[in-house]
């Protein structure tokens, strides 16, 4: 008997939808990848009809229909907030409660409109399930995993009241040990930090981590950093729950983060503003919350490690996605292996519910994969055809040519590549989760000083500290990094091997984020971060083979086995998802050469690009 389920996430951000059928991920992917709109929250209707379209089904075929959390915990969450402090917070509570009574309460009549509105749906058949939103995260992360038995670490924002949770993985059944309760929480607490050095909570995060190795880890004024931070903000206790003082935050009933004038009597300078200047002690400060999260991560797997006695560790939820603190947690070697969910954030959260009502709703047993897992490399979104790219040949009187024979068309992007020409590369199925893989990406020579200054400001149009992600051949990960094992999200950071690293100039703490940023560090300048480091997806031939393909060819060209990746987009618009969003973001920015699968794009060859639309415009900035 064929067993269906369909998840989804929805309603706060990051909404995705994912299908299984008899257990097998078949299909997964964000809303915001067809609609264009950033973290889109909204119902995923256009991922849902893909994931059907994909799984070539109709809606009355599906078994159950499993949404991410429980909105009347989450209601239960902000009634008993509110009412604890009243009269505070009531601007806040009259804004969210006609969301809430008009959408959120009535849930399940919402969920059903919206899936009438895609096709028939059989209720008496369909069931519609409800895991807890921690549950699902865990889902999502142990039952893809490759192992039998794992402790599993989920930590984020929040949840109904959770904010973290530790779990036990056992075959198909999950056990929840231990959880941490709103209003205290980590992920929350690094979003404060992210307010108030100035960018934009809920995807400004991973900016905030790009930012704190301009801190400068010798300094006083980072310690001093850190130890405010403990005295007046937080209270760690040694399993790695922690106690934030309400007193300097607002997000509980509040419409802001934080108590801006108590956090400037505390650290000395006012909120930084939006695009304002970054100076040394916003790199500073970004550094003691930095260090702090990693405390506390590595305190969280070592109570997850005493609980469980697992050698293997699963992680998702928000947090999962600071990889510089997963780089700290597997250095510490308290479990043997670490997997972590490609899509950590609420999108994930749709696949675990799935999961979730496979495993424990209809308790289907669970099969343990002997590859790297059952996520297909998380190339789990749409491909294209032929016909899909003719259509925009057709469109826009595009000029692409095909190279004679595989050989020949890996030689000739490598070229490109090897010649500092940027690359965007389009091919299969598109990634579900925040990083490009392979298959949705922008692509440049890692040997090239320049090519970090030239993503940044010409193709990304995105803030110059920012640094780019190595690609590298999984065979070949230990010649680059000081890293053994695999990476095959891009989620975790590790230091650019020793033989590889220039020395440094005696004042280099002392210089200017500029002057930094472009000091030569390594022989892979271009993915070599201020600190050394590295954010590593290693590449490999069974989850992608024509990118290991393109990397293999570019290492018998220069000896090097690893090339540039970033993301397929321009700041503030999502990854890009179709032949057509490829081609238009190619020509709106200085991008050379675009190749969608076997079509090569030179941008002297297309016409002249006459749309007078302006994305920095379209696009709010992240």
């Amino acid at each position: 008997m064929t067993n269906i389920i369909l998840g989804i996430s929805a309603f706060y951000h990051d909404s995705a939808a994912a299908l299984l059928i008899n257990g097998e991920i078949i299909a997964a992917a964000q809303e915001e990848r067809f609609t264009r709109k950033k973290h889109d929250p909204g119902f995923p209707s256009n991922a849902v009809k893909y994931c059907l379209e994909e799984a070539g089904i109709d809606l009355c075929q599906i078994d159950a229909v499993a949404f991410y959390d429980k909105p009347l915990l989450k209601f239960e969450r902000l009634l008993e907030t509110y009412y604890a402090v009243t009269p505070k917070g009531l601007k806040s509570f009259i804004s969210s409660m006609p969301v809430w009574m008009k959408e959120k309460m009535f849930l399940k009549k919402l969920i059903k409109d919206e899936l009438k509105e895609i096709g028939e749906l059989d209720l008496s058949k369909t069931k519609l399930l409800f895991p807890e939103h921690h549950l699902s995260h865990a889902a999502s992360a142990f039952y893809p995993s490759p192992y039998k038995d794992a402790a599993i670490l989920t930590v984020d924002g929040v949840g109904e009241w959770a904010t973290a949770s530790i779990c036990h993985g056992e075959g198909e059944k999950i056990t929840i040990l231990k959880e941490q309760q709103f209003p205290h929480s980590l992920g929350l607490l690094y979003s404060a930090f992210t307010y108030f050095l100035g960018f934009r909570v809920n995807s400004g995060e991973y900016k905030l981590m790009g930012l704190a190795p301009y801190g400068d880890p010798t300094s006083e004024e980072v310690k001093n950093f850190v130890a405010l931070i403990k005295e007046h903000l937080i209270n760690i206790r040694e399993d790695g729950s922690l106690w934030l003082n309400q007193e300097y935050f607002s997000y509980a009933t509040g419409l802001r983060m934080v108590k801006d004038k108590k956090w400037e009597k505390i650290f000395g300078f006012p909120r930084r503003e939006m695009e304002g200047e970054l100076e040394p002690k916003h790199c500073n400060l970004g550094l003691a919350i930095q260090q702090i999260t990693e405390e506390l991560v590595i305190s969280m797997a070592k109570e997850a490690k005493k609980l469980t006695g697992s050698n293997n560790l699963c992680m998702a939820g928000g947090v999962a996605l600071n990889c510089v603190a997963n780089g700290k947690l597997h250095d510490e070697k308290i479990f043997d292996n670490i997997f972590i969910q490609p899509a950590a954030g609420d999108a994930g959260g749709a696949l675990g519910a799935a999961l979730t009502a496979y495993h424990a709703y209809f308790e289907m047993p669970r099969v343990v994969t002997d590859k790297l897992d059952t996520l297909k490399g998380s190339y789990l979104g749409p491909a294209f055809t032929a016909k899909d790219i003719q259509k925009v040949l057709n469109k826009y009187q595009a000029v692409g040519n095909k190279a004679n024979g595989e050989e020949a068309f890996f030689e000739e992007v490598c070229n490109y590549i090897k010649d500092g020409k940027v690359v965007g590369w389009f091919q299969g199925r598109m990634e579900f989760g925040p990083r490009a893989l392979g298959a949705r990406s922008i692509l440049g020579d890692p040997r090239s000083a320049e090519t970090q200054k030239k993503l940044n400001l010409k193709i990304k149009y995105r803030e110059s500290f920012r640094p780019f992600a190595p690609s590298v051949l999984a065979e070949d990960v230990a010649e680059y990094f000081e890293h053994k094992d695999i990476s095959p999200y891009m989620l975790m950071v590790k230091p650019v091997a020793q033989q590889r690293r220039v020395a440094l100039p005696d004042n280099y703490h002392s210089m200017s984020i500029r002057d930094k940023l472009y000091t030569l560090r390594s022989d892979l300048p271009s993915i070599t971060h201020i600190d050394f480091s590295g954010r590593i997806q290693t590449v490999h031939k069974e989850t992608n083979p024509k990118f290991w393909n393109l990397i293999n060819t570019f290492k018998g060209m220069t000896g090097y086995g690893v090339v540039v990746n970033t993301s397929f987009n321009v700041r503030g618009e999502p990854i890009v998802c179709t032949p057509e969003d490829a081609y238009r973001c190619f020509m709106r920015t200085e991008m050379d050469v675009l190749v969608v699968e076997d079509y090569i794009f030179v941008k002297e060859q297309q016409p002249e690009w006459k749309e007078t639309d302006n994305w920095q415009l379209e696009f709010v900035l992240d």
